[in-house]
């Protein structure tokens, strides 16, 4: 009788402390979801140590070499050189729309019925 006693209080306490690793809130889910958010960050700071890669390269680029400076210039504030000419190309405008003939007007409004 006694040993049926402590095998029924074992066998609660392994149900009690399955319970809370897989179904409470601060059990299994808890760590599955902390796990997704260390994924994420993982990416998000992989993407920011690219990204600051790139902006340390252009700070040694515009700190040693007169090249970017000048890029910069020409690129952000429109800069022309002494010896350069600048040359501005428009597009042209678009054309009108020929005029049509009576009968292609009747045919289009036509065709624009059915």
């Amino acid at each position: 009788m006694m040993l049926r006693i402590v095998a029924g209080l074992l066998l609660a306490g392994v149900l009690a402390l399955q319970y809370r690793l897989w179904v409470s809130p601060n059990g299994m889910r808890d760590v599955w979801r902390t796990e997704r958010a260390i994924e994420a960050q993982t990416q998000e700071n992989r993407r920011l140590e690219q990204r600051n890669r790139t902006l340390a390269a252009e700070v040694r680029d515009l700190k040693e070499g007169r090249a970017a400076i000048e890029e910069r210039a020409r690129t952000d504030l429109g800069m022309i050189g002494a010896n350069e000419t600048f040359f501005q190309i428009v597009p042209p405008a678009p054309a009108a729309p020929a005029a049509q003939d009576p009968a292609a007007q009747r045919r289009t409004a036509q065709a624009e019925k059915q």
